[in-house]
């Protein structure tokens, strides 16, 4: 092909797809043709969340590809099926950009979708380019640029153990790369111990940044002068609205790529907004309508955290509700903490009984669905809840969830955002109980009580059930507890045409 300046490749490219390129996108590509002609091999791009930054470096992988055609190229990515991602998209350029359409094979097998081979003069056992998990073994792999691509996310440093598995994984890379190769790292900070930071964490057993020396372009989604960087895209209100959904910790992060600390992390209950309106169900006009004061609830999300509940025990066993308003406001309108009667085990057992517990208050509050989190105990509880539900004539569903995510994470991502838009109303019944407290003390980096906290963090992140009414069900109260959420009810619409 005809050498040109990567830039003008990336505008290239964009006109062919009937696409402008933003003064963004310019950037990073000078900063990477600049880069590169400095014969700068350590290079490290972070980038706020959708900024384009990946489609801009597999266009990048394109751009040396086409200028030597010889070059090998491999992606690592949290996952094979993210790294898999870029290749495909590079073998997409590479097939209808303008400039490179000759580099396409003429055996099909080597134009895979995570490895493909392009016309070129020398014979290499490596192809052009592949894609590889962080976990995936690049033993006897050799390459002369390694593009690592989201290598840190929640799944590879949410944990010390995981963080020191990343480093070990990505130290590999000096066994694959070629004297004189090029590393390349492409993401955003996910963990206060990100690799990507710019100081040192003593706490992970390093005595320097891990990615010290590296050549750096840091590009938060506002910049210094407090102007949004791609202002068609993201203007300040979208980022303002952006910065509320997401909550302090998670916007710092992702948008502004500064390393967040969650052992800093704090819960504060004067955010909450108080209430002491009692539930109120009634009908109007045959339209079961479900409402806390002069607010009509649309939704509602149930969430059972159990074990055996033994008083005097520090694992408690907790059950929350939250309604959820047309607004988007969301109402945590009680917290029950569950025990059992150990006087009582002999002719009731323990999940029995707090079953029946369960079903009491599902009932009370007329609870259409049920998310217990089957980890541990909870394996066998679903079964047993179902049969007491039934026995208790109700019509609320049972769903089975297992939590795969660090409970601290999971905690500060339920509550960060809506305390900091003043969007979480408590019912006064619940700031009476213990769970005010749990909030206050919580600190992530403790082993605190946290089982009320636990319960209302699945509730907030779980979608709102919406769930049609139960046919058959002879119940009235046992009908309420489906029927009361609008945009259920049934619809006959005449068909005037033929089938």
């Amino acid at each position: 092909m005809t050498r040109v300046s990567f830039p003008l490749f990336v505008s290239l490219w964009n006109q062919s797809q009937n696409l402008c390129t933003p003064v963004l996108h310019f950037e990073i590509a000078s900063w990477l043709a600049n880069r590169w002609q400095g014969n700068d091999h350590e290079l490290l791009l972070t980038a706020f969340r959708s900024s384009g930054k990946s489609t801009l470096v597999g266009l990048f992988a394109s751009w040396l590809l086409a200028n030597n055609p010889d070059r090998r190229i491999l992606v690592l990515a949290a996952d094979h099926q993210l790294a898999t991602k870029m290749v495909r998209m590079v073998r997409r350029v590479l097939e209808r950009h303008p400039l490179t359409s000759s580099l396409r094979p003429h055996a099909a097998e080597e134009w895979a979708s995570d490895r493909f081979t392009v016309e070129r003069q020398g014979t290499h056992r490596d192809p052009s380019m592949l894609a590889k998990g962080i976990t995936s073994n690049i033993t006897g792999s050799r390459a002369d640029i390694v593009i690592c691509d989201d290598v840190e996310v929640p799944n590879t440093c949410d944990t010390p153990l995981k963080r020191t598995e990343l480093r070990e994984r990505l130290d590999e890379i000096d066994f694959v790369l070629v004297p004189g190769g090029t590393r390349l790292f492409v993401g955003t900070p996910h963990t206060y111990h990100s690799i990507y930071s710019e100081s040192v964490r003593p706490v992970t057993g390093e005595a320097k940044p891990y990615l010290m020396g590296y050549q750096r372009l840091c590009l938060p989604i506002v910049d210094d002068m407090g102007a949004s960087r791609w202002p068609d895209r993201f203007s300040l209100s979208h980022i303002n609205a952006m910065r509320e959904r997401a909550g302090p910790a998670k916007f710092q992060s992702q948008m502004m790529l500064v390393p967040t600390d969650i052992t800093e992390a704090r819960l504060d209950p004067v955010r909450m907004v108080p209430y002491e309106k009692t539930l109120d169900y009634r009908e109007a006009n045959g339209l079961p309508i479900l409402e806390i004061g002069d607010t009509r609830m649309v939704s509602a999300t149930c969430f059972w955290d159990p074990s055996f509940g033994r008083p005097g025990r520090s694992d408690g066993c907790a059950i929350a509700i939250v309604f959820s308003d047309a607004d988007g406001g969301r109402w945590l309108h009680d917290v029950e903490y569950l025990t059992h009667a150990p006087n009582l085990v002999d002719e009731i057992d323990e999940a029995t009984q707090l079953c029946r517990q369960v079903v009491t208050f599902a009932r009370r509050y007329f609870v259409p669905a049920i998310t217990v989190e089957i980890n541990g105990i909870g394996r066998f509880l679903p079964g047993l809840l179902r049969r007491e539900i039934s026995r208790g004539g109700l019509a609320a569903h049972v769903i089975e969830h297992t939590s795969t995510t660090n409970k601290a994470a999971r905690i500060l991502n339920a509550f960060d955002a809506l305390l900091a838009a003043g969007r979480l109303h408590v019912s006064s019944r619940v700031l009476a109980s213990r769970f005010a407290t749990e909030m206050r003390e919580w600190r992530p980096d403790t082993n605190g009580i946290d089982d009320g906290l636990d319960a209302v963090a699945g509730c907030l992140l779980s979608e709102p059930v919406r769930l049609a009414s139960t046919a058959g069900v002879a119940n009235t109260r046992a009908k309420a507890m489906t029927a009361w959420r609008p945009g259920l009810d049934p619809v006959q619409v005449t068909a005037d045409f033929e089938v």
